[in-house]
């Protein structure tokens, strides 16, 4: 990779056998963007780390006259080294083989691309401009079959790089517009958020480079394209489904052909039944034709009893194999592999409080949805593995479903794969924004282009329409197109998909100009509600907006702060030195990393901490205080929603994870360690849970599985030295599905209110198991500094079985006093291992309980590895596991 700057010659001669460049390239392994290149060869620091944004140049002249960044510019003579395209260059090997027809396949290319092979274009930057379009360019004329082919790539800039707003440079100061003072970046088809956002610096390339893979594709004459596989049920009948599956041929030979195509659909990881059918076709030269397999002239895509695929908490994600294959002159010519679910997906809208609400089904049932905004990595930096590990993390949290933020991207094929396969619900943005289309700031005339806007929606609807994930298409963010583009969306989204709903956009605060179709297809308003609160609130006032607020009948975007755990924060602010004109520990590198103000008020949660836990007086007691508080405001934002199950669709965050190491709007960092809101909200999202109404001491179960079942309950109040004061027994009664219980009352319990007390609540079925747990501290004037005088644990730890990657104990409070906020951290060779999936953590155990804990772990070498269990006071347990 090098700067067209640096590069005299041309594509012709860049992409030949006899390129004798006179420049240094830069190894880089695509997908790689310019500046990760930049980064990987060590050209510049790491943008991720404390303050090292500031020393790179950023793609606006005017913002790097405002900060002196062109001072960094790598480039001799060159004050932007973002400003003139790049080359990417390779070579490959063709098989050697006659009548064959050749495809490169470009899956995300940011922002234009020319493309030469062997001293030959094969496409230019009119035809490749987008960043959401996967582009297949027929490369058969210019390859040499058998022999080493010459491949050079020049990639342009953003046609409009965005003005950025003001840097945050100090820590507890103000954050400024999300996408810059004027939106400008909205010109574009791209990433929005890279010229910066209230949780993201700016992205000083707006990621322009080579960002997804690139494949060589060798097929015979006929290519197999658009697969389309659609499911629904016999007269809405779940034990008889009805599967179709469609392609379009293409033919790229000059002659015609006859041919058969042929299709094996089989379960995955299942037994059943094995379909095979297949049809011939005729095709004249050049001619592209659609061939379908329907239920209708197929008796075997008539499935009796399937295995249907079901989101986490509602069943199991069965999935189905479909392979196709087309052959003619007795040879294969291409083949497709798709995996599919057996489901149907479906939305309604109704009045509630005086506002539409919208709810969502999977099979014909309602799914109460639990989950959060996705938003991209800062530069775009993600491979399956990385995927892997974060849609895991969500699923362990009891996550639903995942919002694919507008001004993010659309992600690539591995993300959708991996949803599909853990029961992960997929709600999918569009690429705009209130803050680039007009809604707030910027223009409705934004993006400039129409037809690229148009290519890249109708490229993704093709990409994603098949993965059973894939719950519902939104208009954008808290905003609209202009209609031209607004009908663009809406109208691909009927045609090329129709199995699943449109909705206008996240935010039915943003309303449809009069005259314009609404959802699809009910024509209904969104129904969803964003607008937060941002900041962190107490469980009292969640509770308040969800019996009241009108936009929480679906609130689709609300969060905290949420302070990673003290093992992240060197990683994150590698000089950790207080500034002493700050509150403890801060220095102004953690303002760059959001401690600030703005939506998230990060100085109102600091502050809070303060007043309810006390002063922190080191770093791990900041930290721990923190946890304390993430806990808190996660617990409280899904109880309150959950507490009226059946008066609102469900509850989301903003966010879930880290596009940038951050110290708000998070369940787990950027570092892939989860803090404890993490396992507030795994806890509180369980299909059925038990809880405590802040408002009235209600004890409330919360059934949102499909099944009335039946339940046993124990009640216990401690003081505040950790003693039981009170206990009662619930003996056994029936919860109905999808139903809220009131239980009992504890407010005659509650004397004594300026003290601190601790309650705990256990809930286990007919045969004794636990099925749910809780707990809470509680004072009237929110002093929890009595925390402090909890005496040490006794805590034992056994460690019951182990395997390469997984590990199960037996953690046990063997004393007479409380064991409060436990957390457990595997400590490999020093450090902790991040990413780890607890089936629970930070717990808290009555004298003489204990609690079974799995953990599993991506694979690693180590030399020593313990279990440390560390109380809220920083009381130590440490077992060296084998």
């Amino acid at each position: 990779m090098q700067s067209s700057s640096q590069v005299k010659q041309d594509g012709i001669l860049l992409s030949s056998r006899d390129c004798k460049s006179s420049s240094y390239w830069f190894p880089v392994n695509v997908p790689s963007t310019v500046l990760k290149g930049l980064v990987d060869n060590h050209i510049y620091p790491n943008p991720y780390i404390g303050m090292n944004n500031m020393y790179i140049p950023d793609a606006s002249d005017s913002f790097n006259t405002k900060y002196s960044l062109s001072q960094y510019s790598y480039l001799p003579n060159e004050e932007n080294p973002w400003k003139k395209p790049y080359w990417y260059r390779t070579s490959f090997t063709l098989e050697k083989a006659s009548n064959k027809t050749y495809l490169l396949d470009f899956k995300g290319i940011n922002y234009r691309a020319e493309v030469w092979v062997n001293g030959e274009k094969v496409a230019d930057s009119s035809q490749m401009v987008g960043m959401f379009a996967e582009y297949e360019i027929n490369i058969t004329k210019a390859a040499h079959a058998g022999q080493m082919n010459y491949l050079a790539v020049k990639i342009y800039p953003l046609d409009y790089p965005g003005e950025p707003d003001s840097e945050q440079l100090k820590a507890l100061g103000p954050f400024f517009l999300n996408g810059g003072p004027t939106g400008d970046i909205g010109k574009n088809v791209t990433m929005l958020s890279s010229v910066g956002w209230d949780w993201m610096p700016p992205v000083r390339d707006r990621n322009m480079g080579i960002w997804q893979p690139v494949f060589v594709k060798t097929i015979g004459a006929i290519s197999l394209e658009k697969p389309h596989i659609t499911t629904k049920f016999e007269n809405n009948d779940t034990t008889k489904a009805l599967v179709n599956a469609a392609y379009t041929l293409a033919n790229h030979s000059e002659k015609e052909v006859n041919g058969i195509l042929e299709i094996i659909i089989s379960p995955e990881k299942f037994a059943g039944n094995t379909i095979h059918l297949t049809r011939n076709f005729h095709l004249d030269k050049n001619q592209t034709q659609e061939l379908n397999f329907s239920p209708e002239k197929f008796a075997q895509l008539h499935i009796s009893h399937p295995k249907l695929w079901w989101p986490v908490g509602y069943g199991n994600p069965n999935l189905y194999n479909i392979t196709a294959k087309v052959t003619y002159d007795n040879a294969i010519s291409d083949t497709n592999h798709i995996q599919f679910g057996i489901r149907t997906v479906s939305s309604t809208a109704k009045l509630e409080r005086g506002v539409t609400r919208r709810d969502f089904y999977v099979n014909g049932k309602r799914v109460y949805l639990v989950g959060g905004a996705w938003v991209p990595d800062l530069l775009v930096n993600r491979d399956s593995m990385r995927y892997e590990e974060e849609l895991q993390l969500c699923k362990t949290a009891n996550v639903n479903l995942v919002r694919i933020w507008g001004g993010g991207i659309t992600p690539p094929d591995n993300f959708w794969n991996i949803a599909d396969r853990l029961g992960l619900l997929v709600w999918s943005d569009f690429w705009i924004t209130g803050d680039t289309q007009g809604e707030f700031k910027g223009s409705s005339d934004w993006p400039l282009q129409g037809n690229v806007f148009t290519q890249n929606v109708i490229s993704t609807i093709y990409r994603i329409r098949n993965h059973p994930s894939l719950l519902v298409w939104t208009g954008g963010n808290e905003g609209h197109a202009r209609k031209e583009l607004y009908d663009v969306m809406r109208n691909n989204v009927i045609t090329l998909d129709g199995t699943r709903p449109f909705i206008p956009s996240s935010s039915g605060f943003a309303h449809l100009p009069k005259g314009w179709q609404g959802s699809y297809p009910d024509n209904q308003p969104s129904g969803v509600y964003s607008g937060g609160p941002y900041a962190w609130k107490k469980p009292s006032d969640y509770f308040w907006l969800a019996d009241t607020a009108r936009d929480w009948v679906f609130k689709d975007e609300t969060g905290i702060p949420s302070q990673p755990p003290m093992s992240t924060l060197p990683k994150i602010i590698p000089n950790l030195t207080w500034d002493t004109t700050l509150p403890y520990p801060l220095n102004h590198t953690w303002g760059y990393h959001d401690a600030a103000t703005g939506a998230g008020k990060y100085d109102d949660y600091y502050n809070k901490m303060v007043q309810y836990y006390g002063q922190p007086s080191s770093l791990n007691d900041f930290s721990t205080k923190m946890q304390l508080m993430n806990w808190v405001g996660y617990q409280g934002i899904f109880e309150a929603a959950q507490h009226k199950l059946n008066e609102n669709g469900g509850v989301m965050l903003w966010k879930l994870n880290a596009a940038f190491p951050s110290v708000i709007w998070q369940i787990y960092d950027w570092y892939l360690q989860p803090n404890a809101g993490f396992y507030a909200m795994q806890n509180a999202c369980a299909p059925i849970h038990i809880q405590l109404n802040p408002k009235n001491s209600d004890i409330e179960i919360i059934n949102k599985s499909y099944e009335n079942q039946s339940f046993t309950a124990n009640v216990s109040l401690i003081d505040a030295l950790g003693k039981e004061i009170k206990k009662q027994s619930f003996s056994k009664f029936n919860s109905d599905s999808s139903a809220v219980k009131i239980l009992g009352n504890l407010s005659k319990w509650m004397v004594g209110k300026n003290n601190l007390q601790y309650v705990f609540l256990q809930l286990n079925d007919a045969h004794g198991n636990s099925i749910s747990k809780n707990v809470y501290w509680l004072n009237e004037q929110n002093n929890y500094g009595d925390i402090e005088k909890l005496p040490a644990p006794n805590i034992t730890i056994t460690q019951n079985k182990s395997d390469v990657n997984s590990f199960d104990f037996t953690v046990k409070n063997a004393g007479s006093n409380l064991a409060f906020f436990l957390n457990l951290q595997l400590i490999a060779d020093g450090e902790e291992i991040h990413s780890a999936k607890w089936s629970d953590n930070y717990i808290s155990l009555l004298s003489g309980s204990s609690e079974n804990i799995a953990v599993h772990f991506k694979k690693q070498s180590f030399q020593k590895l313990e279990l440390e269990v560390t109380d809220v006071n920083g009381n130590v347990t440490k077992l060296e596991l084998n």
